[in-house]
């Protein structure tokens, strides 16, 4: 491999908590090139106490201490893994982006400004790996009046904008979130609501499973009328862009009161499973009849591309509508994100605005992340 490209890592772990997504890019021309794509699972104790840190709790600075520093080697594991199997120094990468592990976000609230805050120790990784880092993406947005997310609409317009033509981009992570990418040029983009975070949560809850592989298991079920309803009568979905969410709003206590509130509670299982995937999939696509009715092409990224029936779902709720996987236009859906965040990195280390305030609500384009030498 060119070790005179200049090469970034991007490090992802989502909402969902299903792992650890990097790969290794170089950016030439405007274009984004994936030389290789690895991911790492996260290990059962800091999966559950990364999910647990998402609410207040005993001695929770402690804790979110030593689970950033067991994120921070896991990110290096991966890391040294795509190095060997690259055959290239250290050195011979610019940066890391890694964004780290959201556990709570709260932008525009506690007096207009709130926070944001994502679980990292970027330090101890440029130690790790004697590599530079760039971290902690979101918080100068949000310093500068913004959401702070979504940032990656952005970089979807460089890869999958198509001249004279409006294309959205729907990334189903652990939350749903969606990039209008007008034929002018102008972009909008913001959080639908939830997307693998609730179906993981209830599929492990009953099954076992991490995850509903393929989506088999809602497919055994049908949607239950009274509880959809209720889903989607959440005053979120109604809010105009900017708007982000995550697990503050959409978590498994949401769920019990949306279940108790219709008397669901006493439903099979796999119905519940059903709903919930049915509301993630008009979630979508409602937000992209409201804001982009004359768009003709959906790009899914993210792990809830690989779930068949959701992508069923939301091809029949948009009629007309080309509904597509990221693969089909030269990224993998599970490369997207750690994309992304490798061209944050970039972006950062050239000194380059990377939000879009049309997107967050930011007073203006902003330099995005902090810097961790080598």
């Amino acid at each position: 491999m060119d070790s005179r490209a200049r090469w970034y890592f991007g490090l992802m772990s989502g909402t969902s908590l299903d792992g650890i997504d990097g790969v290794l890019a170089e950016f030439s021309e405007g274009k984004c090139r994936v030389a290789l794509h690895g991911s790492a699972p996260l290990a059962p104790d800091l999966r559950a106490e990364l999910l647990a840190l998402n609410t207040s709790g005993n001695d929770e600075l402690h804790r979110a201490a030593l689970a950033a520093n067991a994120l921070a080697r896991g990110y290096a594991g991966l890391v040294h893994g795509l190095l060997a199997q690259a055959g290239l120094p250290p050195e011979a990468v610019h940066a890391i982006g890694a964004h780290g592990q959201t556990v709570r976000h709260r932008p525009q609230a506690f007096g207009g400004t709130g926070y944001t805050l994502q679980l990292n120790n970027p330090a101890l990784l440029a130690e790790c790996t004697g590599i530079t880092v760039v971290a902690d993406f979101r918080s100068r947005d949000v310093a500068a009046g913004g959401q702070g997310a979504p940032l990656v609409p952005a970089f979807h317009q460089g890869v999958f904008g198509q001249a004279g033509r409006t294309v959205a981009v729907l990334n189903l992570g652990g939350i749903s979130n969606l990039s209008i990418l007008r034929a002018g040029g102008g972009v909008l983009g913001f959080d639908c609501g939830p997307a693998n975070a609730l179906m993981d949560h209830w599929c492990e809850r009953h099954t076992g499973r991490p995850y509903d592989a393929a989506g088999a298991w809602a497919r055994s079920g049908r949607p239950i009328g009274a509880l959809l309803h209720a889903m989607l009568a959440e005053p979120f979905l109604a809010a105009p862009p900017p708007k982000s969410t995550g697990r503050d709003l959409f978590n498994p206590r949401w769920l019990a009161r949306q279940l108790d509130g219709t008397g669901s509670g006493d439903a099979s299982p796999q119905d519940v499973q059903a709903t919930l995937a049915e509301f993630t999939a008009r979630s979508c696509a409602q937000e992209l009849r409201r804001h982009a009715p004359e768009c003709g092409l959906l790009i899914v990224c993210g792990g809830g591309a690989l779930n068949q029936y959701l992508m069923e779902r939301l091809q029949a709720l948009l009629p007309g509508v080309g509904v597509e996987d990221s693969g089909c236009h030269g990224l993998p859906p599970l490369q997207v994100e750690a994309a992304a965040f490798a061209w944050l990195a970039r972006q950062c280390m050239a000194g380059e605005a990377a939000n879009l305030p049309s997107v967050t609500g930011a007073r203006g384009a902003r330099i995005l992340g902090a810097i961790y030498p080598a």
